[in-house]
């Protein structure tokens, strides 16, 4: 007699396998490590120009230009900090300031073309990692996967803390690519 296919919806898969919130903030924070590890090889490679925390304000500016009361607030750093943040970028050539209209004491910040250039090439190396993971997984799973991704980020709202995920996988790079060099200078230590 020939076994028939069962359809297993998402829903279905989850049910079947249900967690508690403490079980599951557990397994998540375990396999985090490998998308963790996804992004910290794509922004440590020798030709990424800058550090990972001067990477983290790239990020905030690469969903558009904020000022730079705004840019501290996104980095958790004081303001005269993430001005001098913005003093190197700028001097890489990946960030510009412009004056406000109204005040001038109100400066906006924005990636350069180079700087929009890198943070592309960043998400392109990314989402090259994460193919190849992906094309691993059943198709089921991926959807599965891709259906829990969805209901976090929604969890999560709207705002900088749907950044958190970007800032803490930056952390975790940063502590990869500075641990061998001291940094005195930086206006964003990272804990080790």
């Amino acid at each position: 007699m020939p076994r028939r296919a069962r359809c297993v919806t998402v829903e279905g898969m989850v049910a079947k396998h249900a967690l508690d919130t403490a079980e599951a903030a557990a397994v998540l924070d375990e396999v985090a490590g490998g998308l963790t590890s996804v992004w910290a090889r794509a922004h440590n490679a020798p030709d990424v120009p800058v550090p990972a925390t001067q990477l983290r304000a790239l990020l905030v500016l690469e969903h558009g230009p904020v000022n730079i009361s705004t840019l501290a607030a996104e980095l958790g750093a004081l303001a005269s900090s993430a001005s001098r943040l913005c003093d190197r970028l700028e001097a890489s050539g990946l960030l510009l300031r412009d004056p406000g209209q109204d005040d001038r004491r109100e400066v906006t910040v924005r990636l350069t073309a180079e700087g929009r250039a890198l943070m592309d090439r960043l998400r392109g190396r990314r989402r090259e990692e994460l193919e190849r993971v992906l094309a691993a997984m059943a198709p089921a799973a991926r959807q599965a996967l891709l259906w829990g991704l969805s209901e976090f980020h929604q969890a999560l709202g709207p705002g900088p803390a749907s950044r958190a995920l970007e800032h803490d996988a930056l952390e975790h790079a940063a502590r990869e690519h500075d641990q061998d060099r001291e940094r005195p200078d930086d206006p964003f230590p990272l804990p080790a």
